[in-house]
């Protein structure tokens, strides 16, 4: 396995055998919840190098059509959903994990047009789309829920 390869996979998560995108989904809550005990700024950077560095291994790797393999860009978009979360619960990121994986799975409205790109911006859009609309829908949850909750 190469470093593009490597990267894509999420270290190896999108080898799995069934499920490659929840297991890279999970790759990002584990990575989004170290940095998130760090702050919003680490998670923030974090979501930029995931991107960064997810555009550049889908490019090496030829993954235009989204291969199951390639699991960086659902690491990058459960991040982003994270972002909503106040601090660390376990009702907060599970919230944040089941949002995602729902909207990345369903590909709603701009999520599905991001998806029929067929390229490697294609690939990651359309899980940053997932993960901003994740991050919509939990920030709401966020404000309604009683405070401590999330």
């Amino acid at each position: 396995m190469n470093t593009a390869e490597l990267i894509a996979s999420a270290g190896g998560a999108g080898y799995a055998p069934k499920a490659p995108g929840t297991f890279g989904s999970l790759v990002g809550l584990l990575i989004g919840t170290i940095l998130l005990q760090l702050g919003h700024g680490p998670l923030i950077t974090g979501i930029i190098v995931a991107s960064v560095i997810g555009l550049w291994a889908v490019w090496a790797v030829g993954g235009q059509n989204d291969p199951g393999w390639i699991v960086i860009d659902e690491v990058a978009g459960q991040m982003i959903t994270m972002l909503a979360l106040p601090r660390i619960s376990a009702l907060g990121l599970l919230l944040a994990f089941g949002l995602f994986r729902l909207f990345d799975i369903w590909k709603p409205g701009p999520v599905g047009l991001a998806d029929r790109r067929h390229d490697a911006l294609g690939v990651m859009a359309d899980d940053w789309v997932a993960g901003l609309i994740g991050l919509i829908c939990l920030t709401v949850l966020v404000r309604l829920l009683p405070g401590g909750w999330l």
